[in-house]
């Protein structure tokens, strides 16, 4: 197994919600993997955790990755984050990612999870669940 492309994925994930104009419309640059210190927009897209496991096979090294984005918002009401959380998924859905290291083979969303967190469940997150398959060259 190669872990090695993990990094990869994620910068062409991140690159690829950054350069969607709905996506970037509704957040503008506020899409992070780690949260700024200081005040955060009322909205925003957070890349989180990731799973992998090898998928290497006699052709080569290979491995899959379960990956989250979040959407998080404290705006009133699930509309307005359900609207941003499916064009992440139109966005990212066999999306055509290409890599710094090794090749995408595909994308693919699994799962999503609505809820209200925070001081009185004031804040809305969606976790949205992807599967990636990536082969090293």
């Amino acid at each position: 197994m190669s872990y090695g492309m993990a990094a990869a994925l994620q910068v062409a994930v991140f690159q690829h919600l950054s350069a969607d104009a709905e996506i970037s419309a509704r957040v503008g640059t506020a899409i992070y993997d780690a949260l700024p210190s200081g005040t955060v927009p009322e909205t925003y897209i957070a890349l989180g955790p990731e799973e992998a496991r090898d998928r290497s096979d006699v052709n080569g090294r290979g491995s899959e990755h379960r990956f989250t984005v979040s959407v998080v918002s404290e705006a009133a009401g699930f509309a307005a984050s359900k609207e941003l959380a499916g064009l992440i998924g139109d966005a990212l859905e066999d999306a055509p990612l290409t890599l710094g290291r090794g090749r995408l083979v595909g994308l693919w969303f699994e799962r999503a999870v609505a809820r209200r967190t925070g001081s009185g469940g004031a804040v809305r997150r969606i976790d949205l669940r992807f599967r990636a398959r990536v082969e090293d060259n």
